[in-house]
Parts: C-alpha cells; sequence; structure tokens
C-alpha cells in the first residue's frame, strides 16, 4: 500500500464520519431514535478508528534502534488491530445494549424528519468515503477479488477503511429500515430491531478485522508471486546451485526479511562465495524491492541429509528445494 493512498483513504473516511456523527446526535436528541444513538457511537468510534490508523502510520515510519533493530514497521498491525477491537467494543456491543434496552422500554419516535435526512445524509457522504477506498483499494488490487485483497493483504489501513465503510452503509440502511417501519406501523420496536441489527453486524466486522490483523501480528511470510521472484533471483546456476531452504517474513507492510540456506559448490572459494552471496542480494532487491533484510548462508548440498525429509533443521544440507522443481 502506497503510504499516499491509504493517507487518503483514512483522511476521507475520517472527515466523512465526524461530520455523520455530529449530524446523528443531533437527529438523536430531536428524535428519540436508539438506532440513531446507536449509529452516532458508531461515527464516532470509526472516528477514532481512522485517528487510531494515522498514528500507527506515524510511529511506523521511526528509525530502528538497538533495542528494536528491525524497526518499527509492525506498529501499523498493532494499530489496526487496536481498531477491531473499538469496533466490537464500542461499536458493536453498544449497539446491542441500545437495542435491547429499545426493544424492552420502547418510546414513540419524535421528529421523525431529523433521522430519516440524516440518514440520507450520511448514506451519500459514506458512499464517497467508500468511493475513495475503492478507487485507492483498486491500484493494488490488480486482478485479485475483494475477498483475496482484504485476506492477503500486507498493508492492513485499506482493508480495515473498505469494511468499516462498508458496514457503514450496510448499517445506515438497516437504521433507515427500523426508523421506516417503526413510522409505518407505529411500533418503535421496530427501531430497537434495527439497532440490534447494526450490532451484530459491527461485531462480525470486528470479529473478521481481528482474525486478518492477529495473522499479520504473527507474521507472514511473502506472497506467492514475490516468493517465486526470490528464488529465481537467488539461483544463478553457477555458484548459488540451488536453494536448501528459505524463509521470509513480512517486518512491516513495507518491509521483507529474507533468510536463506543457499547450496554452493565444494570448490568454490570463499571470496568466489562471497561474491556470490552478494550478486544474489542484488538480484532479490531488483526482483522484490521491499525485500530490504536479506540473510544468505552458504552450504553444500546433501543428498543424504535431504533424503531425511521436509524438516528444514535437518543441517546440513536440508531438504532439496530448487525453483526448478515446481515446474
Amino acid at each position: 500500500m502506497s503510504a499516499s493512498g491509504g493517507t487518503k483513504a483514512i483522511v476521507a473516511a475520517l472527515g466523512a464520519n465526524l461530520a455523520i456523527a455530529v449530524a446523528k446526535f443531533v437527529a438523536f436528541l430531536f428524535s428519540g431514535s436508539s438506532s440513531m444513538l446507536a449509529e452516532s457511537v458508531h461515527s464516532v468510534a470509526d472516528s477514532g478508528n481512522q485517528a487510531l490508523l494515522l498514528v500507527g502510520g506515524k510511529k511506523a515510519k521511526r528509525e530502528a534502534t538497538p533495542e528494536h533493530p528491525f524497526g518499527y514497521g509492525r506498529e501499523r498491525y498493532i494499530y489496526a488491530f487496536l481498531v477491531s477491537i473499538v469496533l466490537f467494543s464500542v461499536g458493536g456491543m453498544f449497539a446491542l445494549y441500545e437495542g435491547y434496552e429499545k426493544i424492552k422500554h420502547p418510546h414513540e419516535l419524535t421528529h421523525w424528519y431529523w433521522p430519516v435526512g440524516v440518514l440520507v445524509f450520511a448514506i451519500i457522504a459514506e458512499g464517497f468515503s467508500f468511493r475513495t477506498a475503492i478507487k485507492e483499494s483498486n491500484t493494488l488490487r490488480g486482478q485479485r477479488s475483494w475477498k483475496d485483497f482484504v485476506r492477503h493483504a500486507k498493508a492492513p489501513e485499506l482493508p480495515v477503511v473498505l469494511l468499516e465503510d462498508l458496514g457503514a452503509l450496510v448499517g445506515l440502511v438497516l437504521a433507515l429500515g427500523g426508523v421506516g417501519l417503526a413510522l409505518l406501523t407505529g411500533e418503535s420496536v421496530w427501531d430497537g430491531i434495527g439497532t440490534l441489527c447494526i450490532g451484530v453486524l459491527l461485531i462480525l466486522i470486528a470479529l473478521v478485522l481481528a482474525a486478518e490483523t492477529k495473522s499479520l501480528l504473527l507474521g507472514e511470510s511473502a506472497g506467492a508471486e514475490e516468493t517465486r521472484k526470490i528464488e529465481a533471483a537467488i539461483v544463478d546456476g553457477d555458484t548459488v546451485t540451488r536453494i536448501i531452504h528459505m524463509r521470509t517474513l513480512h517486518l512491516g507492510p513495507e518491509e521483507l526479511l529474507v533468510a536463506a540456506k543457499i547450496a554452493v559448490r565444494h570448490d568454490d572459494t570463499a571470496t568466489e562465495i562471497a561474491t556470490a552471496i552478494d550478486a544474489a542480494e542484488a538480484r532479490i532487491r531488483d526482483a522484490v524491492p521491499i525485500a530490504r533484510v536479506i540473510y544468505l548462508e552458504p552450504d553444500i548440498y546433501s543428498e543424504k541429509e535431504a533424503a531425511k525429509g521436509p524438516d528444514p533443521e535437518a543441517s546440513p544440507g536440508g531438504p532439496a528445494h530448487h525453483p526448478a522443481d515446481e515446474h
């Protein structure tokens, strides 16, 4: 994710949510609609979430220190995980509580035109924010489906904004439906039911975000395409004859660690091996620019050790692996 693209989508969402939160709260004060109260809290929570994403992006840019030698790139994952917690607790759980109270103690809606007008305004504003997030995401999504993009994106900001905006739009429709049914039937219990539906929706989105950001926090490897490029870049067929085993890890959305044990010829000199490793590192960085931390360990490939199985700890030698084996 480009920093400018992610920031643009976050700022658009933040501006929309702040304006919508104020409008929804005013509508709640005039109408007494629980859907409006739940939606205003939802928008406040979303505004806080976008602020968290901006803070995480800023903190992630700090330089590496002796205590954190690989930098602070994962700050973005931590703050995205906090977003899921806020969305679950402040947004989803509050909406469930408010909906339950409204159903248990219903009261008539007044000044119905306030919530209806605000909901229409909010749908337009959220639609603009959602459109911005889609436009920024399309530059990175390529041919992938939206589901695949959300599940496998290494930069968390755009998937978070996309899901938040989608949830906000669906929640607004649910709120409008609850208010509309309450007005048509004269039963304000429908307003409470709409609020409960909003709460369930927000909790589901929060759980999806938590699962995806948890995976990023634990540490994800490079994608399949990047892995193939790295493998092809390492082996030159001359000094580096094959990859014995390799590990990759995202230190942040735009920083990748590559560690590999490579096979060299037994009669190569130390100078030749060092030169080959330097050349392999340069090829990796040309092929995958985000591969910024690279460790290559030379070894002599052993058929006997490789025959022990796919255990990467079987050194020296380890399991046989070569890009050509996959074709």
